[in-house]
């Protein structure tokens, strides 16, 4: 049966980013994806100079009351990422809230955007915009550590505290919830990365599970642009055809990561030449190039259960 995704996400015309970076990884895998530009640049903010343009909440709802005038507005899954205004964010609040009247089994996915390593990079006024009206309508949601402590108040410096954390964004509103990446110490050595997840789903006798996973990745030592885009598509791609096995979802999302950082990054280097730091334009993700890998990813690193 067809799958059909709105991505609400940035747009680039170099590289891959935003609704690039999610959607050719998606319909490679039979979604049909309808994307929506919340901006439209030249090329990601990581180069020295970017023009473009912002779709506001109001130019969001006439692109949004075209799809509806026309009944084309019967989607499956929604996925959104990166934002800096509020009213647009509260437009797509709107937006998904309607489509899951339509549809009560829509499942919305979203990267919480707010920061990263003890700072947030988007505007202050989000945060309560993400805590009270975005988390509470979402399904399954991917922030990193710094995020997940800052919707829930609750710092990790443990993998209990993490466990607690998980718990706590099950409360408002998810049922499924990966910790992307986190300070805790890997078991595999300094070069890994611990990430986390946590999954509720409900038994046929009615009975609620929860399962949790940790899995460990290989660091890279790189600045990459796309990288959360491309996770969150993945995890909504591995859970819907995985909905009740979060660790093979996670090991297949985090290989697919793998395989596609691993190319970019040795292409990188190869035209930076020995000893030099690639430049953003080399570090642009090998999205097309990895195809086979998204497809059917190779297993790399596996996730162990957790309680």
């Amino acid at each position: 049966m067809e799958c059909r995704v709105l991505s609400i996400q940035s747009h680039v015309v170099r590289g891959y980013v935003g609704n690039k970076s999610a959607s050719f990884p998606l319909q490679v895998l039979g979604f049909e994806v309808d994307s929506i530009n919340s901006v439209q640049f030249s090329n990601h903010t990581g180069y020295s100079h970017w023009k473009g343009q912002v779709l506001t909440a109001d130019e969001l709802h006439v692109l949004y009351e075209g799809i509806k005038l026309n009944n084309v507005h019967q989607y499956d899954y929604v996925l959104t990422g990166y934002t800096r205004d509020t009213s647009f964010l509260e437009m797509v609040v709107d937006i998904i809230q309607e489509l899951k009247r339509a549809n009560p089994n829509l499942v919305y996915v979203c990267d919480p955007v707010l920061g990263d390593h003890g700072s947030m990079y988007v505007p202050q006024n989000l945060y309560p915009v993400y805590k009270n009206k975005v988390v509470p309508v979402a399904d399954i949601i991917t922030p990193n550590q710094f995020e997940a402590e800052l919707l829930t108040g609750k710092n990790i410096s443990s993998q209990k505290d993490a466990v607690e954390v998980m718990d706590l964004l099950h409360a408002m509103g998810p049922d499924t919830v990966v910790i992307t990446s986190s300070d805790l110490p890997p078991r595999l050595g300094d070069r890994f990365l611990v990430s986390l997840g946590s999954q509720r789903h409900v038994r046929p006798d009615g009975t609620r599970v929860t399962q949790r996973v940790r899995i460990e990745v290989p660091k890279v030592d790189a600045v990459f642009v796309g990288t959360g885009d491309l996770f969150a598509a993945m995890l909504l791609a591995w859970t819907h055809h995985y909905p009740n096995d979060l660790k093979t979802a996670c090991e297949k999302t985090f290989s697919v990561m793998h395989h596609v950082i691993q190319r970019t990054i040795s292409y990188a280097h190869e035209l930076a030449g020995p000893g030099r730091r690639p430049s953003p334009p080399q570090l642009e993700l090998r999205m097309i190039q990895s195809k086979a890998d998204i497809e059917d990813p190779a297993i790399v690193t596996e996730a162990t259960v957790i309680s």
